[in-house]
């Protein structure tokens, strides 16, 4: 079998198994459920950048990309937004998260947002200066539980 034909057989089943990919099931299928109710932003500024930088992995109001349609990225995208959700929701402040109070942290360190997620929403990149601004925002809405 000549080398052409080989690539061209991988290739043909490549895209015969990214076909049925599509198929699979990814969840939620992108829904954004109503927002309930937010935090009390310590400011406006704060809120802002949170939701530029956070709420579509930690919130309600994901904007979900036209790759996030397409499998297997659907899965990997669904699977971030359901974690993120899952340890703080921006959108449902009526049951408000005991991980909230790690999110300036999470922030400053450079573990949140994900370079993942950076890597294709070039908006959520912050300046060090609005990174600051986010982390004492964070921190002032969301302080450390006293112990």
């Amino acid at each position: 079998m000549s080398w052409k034909r080989k690539l061209r057989d991988a290739l043909v089943g490549g895209l015969a198994a990214l076909a049925l990919a599509q198929l699979v099931p990814c969840g939620h299928h992108h829904t954004n459920p109503p927002v309930t109710k937010e935090p009390a932003w310590d400011r406006p500024e704060t809120r802002a950048l949170a939701k530029r930088a956070c709420f579509d992995c930690h919130s309600n109001e994901t904007t979900w990309p036209w790759y996030s349609y397409v499998a297997p990225v659907s899965w990997f995208v669904v699977g971030h937004v359901d974690e993120g959700r899952a340890a703080v929701n921006y959108s449902e402040w009526d049951h408000p998260s005991e991980h909230a109070s790690k999110a300036g942290r999470e922030v400053k360190t450079g573990g949140m947002p994900l370079t993942s997620y950076l890597l294709l929403h070039g908006e959520a990149r912050l300046s060090d200066a609005e990174r600051d601004q986010l982390v004492r925002g964070l921190d002032a809405t969301f302080p450390a539980p006293a112990h």
